[in-house]
């Protein structure tokens, strides 16, 4: 995640907001009831393994460290597909307060109560208050670290404890954190590998939760020293917040304005909008084979879309004529490429990426397509897949001029031009996505 998110983080963000206020679904129940469970036996192992009436409890110092958790889960910051709180302030010095077989409880019991306090207000669904057991295995590593240390106090403890400490938080919660996904069915390796900075975060806001915990035994309201920080971080975490909603808000309105331009085509020339539409679903299929990032899958969507835009300013006598175009007729045709960019520049944002995709979907592989004489691999990739897609769509479907190609001559016509008019490896990939039935690697070139 980063301070300019992509189109992607945009989106797993825009998710994470929606899925804090979405109620648990029942798979996801009984996976956190499991969780739950398992939480709950290694807090009883704890108990067993370390008695916590045998130790002496800091009230003062663990109410403090409570009070500044409390306020620290408090703080989202969206990232990914989540959120990250900054509880490491907090939760280093409640590990030094109190008995290490507590501490897990004690986490639990603080999150519970700030999310019930949610609940009463209407802010979060009563069912993800279920989530709090497994949100909160991260503190069992460290209570037994401390549960088998010999120097748990805080004024003994040493910096090789406090790496093992963190080591052991980081190793519980990301084994946690992969289970879970597992049984909500959402398991994704390269997503959890993609965030794992966030271990980072913790990281960075030990020394100062540390410093905190060292002088909790002179000065047991020591915990609250970082609440000041904790509100600097929950002002730059609501602007983050804010801008994620403006973006998008404001990716909305881009979609909107596609969508309007989208009818305005199909108001203007029912056959273009059908076309237009057709072949989106086309290009995404090839899109996915070519595993494109998120935000170049939302501009080969939208060029695929509006392609033919500036088909509406071509008079539809030309547009609609049956029959061959006399030479001055295809140079108004071929306007409309120009013309489409024309009107997605005004648009404006990415939508001027689209328009150069918009621009250059006729251009052909060896340079003799239209209106810049673009060659090979400098015409845009969504732009050859929109003209493979396109064509294709164009064979396949009844013009005002001629009949439907039957399937196999379509085949047959793409594969003849691969490397001349289109990119062989589109090529691939449209009839791949297409021709379901014939392995594209396989097939010969006349089907019959």
């Amino acid at each position: 995640m980063t301070l300019d998110p992509s189109l992607e983080e945009q989106q797993l963000v825009e998710a994470a907001l929606e899925r804090r206020f979405t109620p648990l679904r029942a798979r996801e129940c009984r996976a956190e009831a499991l969780l739950g469970a398992g939480f709950v036996l290694a807090c009883l192992l704890l108990i067993v393994a370390a008695p916590p009436w045998k130790a002496e409890v800091d009230v003062g110092a663990a109410a403090c460290s409570a009070a500044a958790l409390a306020l620290a889960s408090r703080v989202h910051f969206a990232v990914g597909p989540g959120y990250t709180v900054p509880t490491q302030l907090a939760f280093i010095p409640l590990a030094f307060a109190l008995p290490p077989a507590l501490l897990a409880p004690a986490v639990a019991a603080v999150l519970a109560a700030v999310q019930l306090a949610d609940v009463v207000r209407g802010r979060l669904p009563l069912s993800r208050v279920a989530l709090v057991p497994g949100n909160t295995w991260f503190a069992v590593g460290p209570a037994a670290v401390l549960a088998t240390s010999a120097s748990a106090a805080a004024g003994d403890a040493s910096l090789q404890l406090l790496a093992a400490m963190v080591a052991a938080q980081v190793a519980i919660d990301a084994t946690m954190s992969g289970i879970r996904d597992a049984l909500h069915g959402d398991l994704d390796v390269r997503a959890i590998a993609s965030e794992a900075w966030l271990y980072g975060v913790d990281a960075a806001l030990t020394p100062v939760a540390f410093l905190a915990a060292l002088a909790m035994p002179q000065r047991p309201w020591a915990a609250l020293a970082t609440v000041p920080l904790l509100a600097v971080l929950a002002m730059f975490a609501r602007e983050r917040d804010a801008r994620m909603r403006s973006l998008a808000e404001l990716n909305a309105a881009y979609r909107g304005t596609a969508l309007v331009l989208g009818d305005v085509v199909e108001a203007d020339d029912g056959y273009t909008g059908e076309h237009c539409r057709d072949v989106v679903e086309l290009a995404l299929g090839v899109g996915r084979r070519f595993q494109l990032p998120a935000d170049r899958m939302r501009n080969l969507e939208f060029a695929a879309l509006l392609h033919d835009v500036g088909k509406v300013a071509i008079p539809n006598e030309i547009i609609n004529k049956p029959g061959a175009l006399e030479p001055h007729e295809w140079a108004v045709v071929r306007r409309h490429t120009i013309e489409g960019q024309r009107m997605l520049d005004r648009v404006g944002g990415f939508m001027r990426e689209v328009g150069l995709i918009v621009r250059s979907h006729h251009e052909r592989w060896d340079g003799a397509g239209y209106p810049d004489g673009l060659a090979g691999p400098s015409i845009p990739l969504e732009a050859r897949i929109i003209a493979c897609c396109d064509t294709w769509n164009a064979m396949t479907t009844t013009r005002s001029y001629r009949a439907a190609l039957p399937v196999h001559v379509a085949v047959r016509e793409i594969r003849a031009n691969a490397g001349t008019q289109f990119d062989a490896d589109v090529v691939d990939a449209v009839l791949a996505v297409v021709v379901t039935d014939v392995p594209v690697a396989d097939a010969p070139l006349f089907v019959g």
